[in-house]
This record gives C-alpha cells, structure tokens and sequence, in this order.
C-alpha cells in the first residue's frame, strides 16, 4: 500500500523494508572490534566512569578482562553488580553516564565503547548459559515482589541468592516491564528481553504470577498477610492526559501503548501508523515512539516540546538520532487543541508558541497548526495511587529511606515509583538490588535476634 494514502494504516512498506528498519541498532561487537576498543581504557585508578554507574560496576576490570581474552569473567563482574546488565548494556543511555564520565571523553572528545563493551561480554556469557551463582540455604523466608520489571528482577534474584522464596506479582501476559513493553524495538531486536527474564530465572527460587494487578487482583494486605517481606516495583502505570479538546479523537493515543505494540508485533504490518505523526513530549519515550513512526512508513513525524532543546530529558544522542531518522524536532511548541474532521478522526493539532522567561514557561500569544492523521502522547506517566492504601507519598511517588524501606512496616520500594527515582532501567536495577539487600537484612535479624547481655 503505498505511502501517499492518508489516515492511520499497516503495511506501508515491504517485508524487507520493516526487517531493514526494526534491526539491531548497534549489533554485538566481534572479537576483534572488542580487543580494540578495550584497548583503548587507561583502567583508571578511581575511574569516574564507575563512580557514574548507578549499579557501580567495576568498569575498568570488566574492560581488562576483556583485552586478556576472558569475556566470561568480564560477565561475571558485571553480573555481581548489574545482574540485567545484558539489556543495560542496549538501552542504557551511556553517552550521560560512564562514556561521558570517561577521561578518553574528555582527552579526545571519544569515550571507550563502555556500553557495547559490557554487551560483547554479557552476550557470550548469557549464550553459553553461563551461571554465576548459587541460591543460598533456604531460609524459609517468602518475599512478594510486585512487578517483574528490572527492580522486581533485579530485586528477586538478590533475594533468591540470598535463600529466600520469591513470588513476583504482575499484571502483564510477560515478565519484563518496560524492558518487554516500553523501549524501542531496535534496541533490544530478538526477543532479547524475555531470554534475559529467563536467565535471571534460572537462579530457582523465583515464581512469576502474571496477570496479577495491586488493587484489582492482589492487595498490598493480602501480599502481607502471605509473605514476611513486600518489594513494590510496579513502575508507572497510569499515563498523563493532555486535557483538552479533542482529545478523544481517533487517532489519537498514547504512545507507550504505541511502543507495547510494536515490540510485540513480529512482522510489523499489523501496525497502523499515520502519514503524518505528531508527537508531543521531549523524553525517552516521545524519541522512541516518533523513530518507530518514521521506521513504519510515516511520510512526516514532528515531535512538539514546550521548551528548549536543552531542557529535553532526552539526551542529545537521542534527539540526534531521531533527527538522523527523518524526524523533525520543534521546541517552544505547547499544545492548544486537537482539531477534529467531522467524522470523529483527527485532523490536526493547534500549539502555542512559548518563550522560557526567567525559568517560567510563556506563551508569546502565536499559535500554529500542524496537520495530523495521527497524534502520540508522550507526556509521562503516573503511579495509580489507590492500591497503595496508607503507604506516605510524596509528588506522586512513592517516599522511601536510603534502603528503600517504605512507610509501612515490611515493604520497601524501587524503580520508576518511588521518590527520587531517575527513570532509568539502571538505575532501577540498583534501587532493586539495594532493596533486596535490606529485606535480607532484615529477616535474618527476625530469625537470629541479638542476644541481650546482661
């Protein structure tokens, strides 16, 4: 079907064409291209690279490992911090952490591949099957874990090294969260996520309960009342509104729902996408969301941002990327209304211009409008609240201490719903890892209290 129909459609290009586009966007390195590029590391006493990691991974031992020729020890450093270092080593954006840290960075303006690097070493190890770890004694302790997105793992296989027996609640058909839902399918090409899910698995010790949803199917009291500890993981599941008229459109939609359906769609065709595709956001998913509507056919995709390129939480690399796409970027841009056709479908989307005056966000009293068979909102996302009963919130997250407990007795929390959180899937790693950690602590001091010395 050819590109030059209007309105929302599937199958604008061949087959060819959606493998070609959806492929590997940065595929594994060969054995040669890592020793070269490991090479290329000072191994850093005190590297800055690894004081950025969230997860703390020894970075310089990994990397010489690797320029020794042994990608599996150089797994297993990175394992004992990062256990989804697999797919961080995909989606990590390395350009604002490690890379940008590297002194090669800042020496040549070219850091070390850390990112492809860490990939090369976890790849080979994750292919042989390769298993670093032993579950511990049982310590009859039971854990539920709500969410089996990369806190919930992360937080999980801690726990089941540790002893304990883990229940992992959560309300998709899959493991994974947004590693399986909502990145760009070209990040993570070969079903990579769920062949992760079950190498964190292969640990024992862990069960996955899907379609089981705080609040509809389980609650925090029920989960309390079965086992000696709670993580809550779930991430953000409710989405932001634009609120205003038009909204309810067709055509228009969120665009992690966008995301979700390419990445579990295997040809492509049955994914409709419009001729011209607005997007409205500046972050992570607002970039995915308008490359994959150009990969699918789109003839014009422009991505709206209320503010400057600057105050993007996509990071550069991202918006470069996009823009080498075909996707146009636009700043100061804040939406007004979605116009409508008469017959229910959109047909286009007034925006006022705005100017940032001393940090606050002014409208110049301009407006346009961008024609739109198709609109995606990329606007951030909401914890649902409601399941959580007395658990302290604060700015619509979650409140925890530096362990992760929460307010409630024998639940902590981590990952994109609690406070502080940077939406990132290392980042939730760490907070899931550190999280297990305390609830280890914890139930061993319950099993062996202190003794009391008169």
């Amino acid at each position: 079907m050819g590109t030059t129909d209007s309105g929302m459609i599937g199958g604008r290009l061949t087959p060819g064409q959606y493998e070609a586009n959806f492929a590997d966007l940065h595929p594994r390195l060969d054995e040669h291209e890592a020793l070269v590029a490991s090479d290329r590391c000072y191994f850093c006493y005190d590297a800055p690279c690894m004081t950025a990691c969230p997860t703390s991974i020894d970075i310089p031992l990994f990397i010489r490992q690797i320029a020794t020729g042994n990608p599996i020890g150089s797994a297993k450093t990175i394992f004992d911090q990062n256990i989804l270092g697999g797919i961080c080593a995909r989606v990590c954006p390395t350009e604002t952490l490690c890379e940008e840290a590297c002194v090669r960075m800042e020496a040549e303006g070219r850091p070390v591949a850390i990112g492809r690097l860490q990939r090369f070493a976890t790849d080979i190890a994750m292919a042989e099957g390769r298993q670093f770890y032993e579950r511990a004694p049982s310590t009859g302790k039971t854990v539920a874990v709500v969410g089996a997105g990369p806190a919930g793992l992360a937080c999980a296989h801690r726990l089941a090294v540790n002893g304990h027996d883990v229940v992992v609640y959560d309300a998709r058909e899959k493991a994974g969260g947004l590693n399986e839902y909502g990145i760009a399918t070209y990040k993570a090409t070969d079903d990579f996520a769920q062949k992760e899910v079950d190498y964190v698995l292969a640990i024992g010790g862990i069960e996955i309960r899907n379609r089981q949803m705080l609040g509809r199917d389980i609650t925090l009291a029920d989960l309390l009342a079965r086992h000696d500890a709670v993580f809550l993981g779930m991430g953000l599941t409710g989405v932001n509104a634009l609120r205003m008229e038009g909204e309810a459109a067709e055509g228009v939609g969120d665009a992690i729902d966008f995301i979700a359906a390419l990445r579990q769609s295997t040809g492509k065709t049955d994914i409709p996408v419009g001729r011209r595709v607005v997007v409205i956001g500046g972050g992570m998913t607002a970039i995915d969301a308008a490359v994959q509507a150009k990969l699918l056919g789109a003839e014009e995709v422009t991505i709206c941002y209320r503010r400057g390129r600057e105050h993007m939480n996509a990071s550069p690399y991202e918006q470069d990327l996009a823009t080498s796409r075909g996707v146009t970027i636009r700043h100061g841009l804040q939406p007004r209304r979605i116009l409508v056709r008469e017959d229910g479908k959109v047909a286009g989307i007034e925006l006022d211009y705005t100017n940032d005056v001393d940090g606050r966000l002014v409208a110049t009293g301009e407006t346009g409008i961008l024609a739109a068979d198709q609109i995606l909102k990329a606007i951030g996302q909401t914890l649902e609240a409601d399941p959580l009963g007395i658990v302290a919130l604060q700015s619509g997250r979650i409140v925890v201490d530096a362990d992760g407990r929460t307010s409630l007795d024998r639940v902590w929390a981590g990952g994109d719903c609690r406070l502080g959180g940077e939406d990132l899937t290392v980042s939730a790693v760490a907070q899931g890892r550190d999280a297990a950690e305390s609830i280890h602590r914890t139930l061993m001091a319950e099993r062996h209290p202190a003794v009391a010395v008169a």
